[in-house]
Formats: C-alpha cells, sequence, structure tokens
C-alpha cells in the first residue's frame, strides 16, 4: 500500500493505492490519527485501492467517527471490486462515498 497524502487549508486528501488489509492498515490509521490535526474536511482517494480487508474497514469506520466530531469525511473514486465490499458489508449506508 502507499499513501499520499495532500493539505490545502483545512482539507486533506488522502490518496490510497495497493491494498488495505491486516498488514496495512495500521499505517493508515497512523496517519489518519496522527497526521491530519487541523483538518476539517477529509478526503479519501481510492482510485488506485485493488482491495479492502475488515482490517481496512475499520480502519474507514474510524476515520468516519473521529471526523463526524470535527468535520466531514468523504470517499471518492472507489473500483468497482471495493465499492462491492462496501455494499456487501453496509458501508456503502455508512460512508459518503462520490
Amino acid at each position: 500500500m502507499n499513501i499520499e497524502m495532500k493539505r490545502n487549508a483545512e482539507e486533506t486528501i488522502i490518496e490510497i493505492t495497493g491494498r488495505l488489509d491486516t498488514t496495512t492498515a495500521p499505517v493508515l490509521d497512523k496517519t489518519i490519527n496522527e497526521d491530519i490535526q487541523g483538518t476539517k474536511d477529509l478526503i479519501l482517494d481510492l482510485k488506485g485501492l485493488a482491495y479492502i480487508s475488515s482490517a481496512g474497514l475499520r480502519v474507514l469506520l474510524g476515520a468516519q467517527k473521529k471526523m463526524q466530531k470535527i468535520g466531514s469525511m468523504k470517499v471518492v473514486n472507489v473500483c468497482e471490486e471495493v465499492m462491492e465490499v462496501f455494499e456487501m458489508t453496509g458501508f456503502a449506508d455508512i460512508l459518503v462515498i462520490e
């Protein structure tokens, strides 16, 4: 997995590529919890994400809960395979997906 972060004012865009699984989920969790201080709007760009496991879903749910308290979070550019996982798990109803 590769994470690239772009910040401007109160918005942070995190581009995630590769696989978000048990091995890589802690890296994204650390990025979200430590590196986005002062962010009001979080955008997770998943255009390069090919796979997400339950560990990855857990990180997204935690990020959603955190951002609800201080601003907003949305997920963009979701590929068909990852969208299927979101739909099967009910995450399509929890996350703001564009």
